[in-house]
């Protein structure tokens, strides 16, 4: 994806959220921080994306704090594929709009 095509696409400066209650069998469902989301006990995984090719998680830590993951993404055959500098995440980015990502995820051994 070219700077210039980036700078336009909604998929940057904005912070997606993991709604889990929209999950599919085809993938997770994130949604625009300012969607209305609801309420959960259970902390969001929260996923940005910079132009520049980098990207951060917000996961939740012991303490159900989110801790930042830094990350970097590029693009695979058509589909934006976030990976955590360290360990074994994976998000493959594989439907997107301005309202809805559907991400496929891949932690620890499940990567092949």
């Amino acid at each position: 994806m070219t700077a210039r095509r980036a700078s336009r696409d909604p998929l940057f400066g904005a912070t997606w959220v993991h709604v889990f209650e929209e999950d599919t069998p085809t993938g997770a469902v994130y949604r625009p921080e300012d969607s209305p989301i609801p309420l959960s006990r259970r902390p969001r995984e929260r996923l940005e994306l910079e132009q520049d090719g980098s990207a951060h998680l917000f996961v939740s830590g012991p303490d159900d704090r989110m801790v930042e993951q830094p990350a970097t993404w590029r693009e695979e055959d058509g589909v934006l594929v976030v990976r955590a500098r360290k360990g074994d995440t994976e998000l493959r980015i594989v439907e997107r709009s301005p309202t809805r990502l559907l991400v496929q995820a891949r932690r620890g051994s499940a990567r092949p």
